[in-house]
């Protein structure tokens, strides 16, 4: 069997979004959060400066949507975390404050790496590793137990290279390591932005480890009564 070349990579920063729950919902309540997620997307990246001719055309996913964004000097890697996501969350909690009969919430990723691109679409590890971040049952099970309405997980690509160098507008100590997935026999480390939110707008750090230790010893109590 021949192998297809599939030709250089570019390098572009991965960020998608994920509707919480919308396999829950009827068609007509899904066009509603996926005419608000679009708007919210689009304006997070405006506000912080990302214009259209910065990224690829946005790629669809049914109850997300994956931006790859082109690295310019003009959309700094760290952008999307001192803007891009506070905006986000800022839009979901107004969007909450004027729809309480629409409850829309969304789970993130933040990675960057080599993408291909062939006449159907994109592909390559890089957006395996995000997805995976993404799709993590263990994220999931985090963002049920808070009430925030957005939970961002990043790779450690990004962890290491922006969170961790003390950049204005990025609270380091808000990450903690949380995720690990598995892609192409390798494993990748995921870290969450676990802060939750409260009324005053101040946060306390969601305690991971304990969660996960709650969760194992729930699991070890079932198999014992079984």
């Amino acid at each position: 069997m021949n192998t297809l070349d599939p030709g250089p990579p570019v390098t572009r920063v991965i960020f998608a979004v994920d509707i919480e729950g919308s396999t829950k919902q009827n068609n007509t309540k899904k066009a509603g959060l996926r005419a608000a997620m679009y708007d919210m997307v689009e304006q997070s990246l405006r506000q912080a400066g990302i214009a259209e001719d910065h990224h690829e055309p946005w790629i669809d996913r049914g109850d997300s949507v994956l931006v790859l964004v082109r690295p310019v000097d003009e959309v700094p890697r760290p952008v999307f975390l001192s803007a891009v996501v506070p905006v986000l969350e800022d839009l979901l909690r107004a969007h909450a404050a004027d729809h309480a009969d629409q409850l829309l919430r969304m789970r993130a990723v933040l990675h960057a790496g080599e993408v291909h691109f062939d006449r159907n679409g994109c592909f390559g590890e890089a957006l395996d590793i995000a997805f995976r971040l993404l799709d993590a049952p263990v994220l999931k099970e985090l963002f049920r137990g808070t009430a925030n309405p957005l939970l961002l997980a990043v790779s450690d690509v990004i962890y290491q290279g922006v969170v961790r160098q003390g950049y204005d507008g990025i609270d380091t100590e808000s990450f903690t390591s949380a995720l690990e997935v598995e892609v192409g026999g390798q494993l990748h480390r995921g870290w969450v932005r676990a802060k939750e939110q409260g009324g005053s707008g101040d946060g306390t750090v969601i305690d991971v480890n304990r969660r996960r230790l709650s969760r194992v010893g729930a699991l070890a109590r079932r198999m014992q009564s079984a």
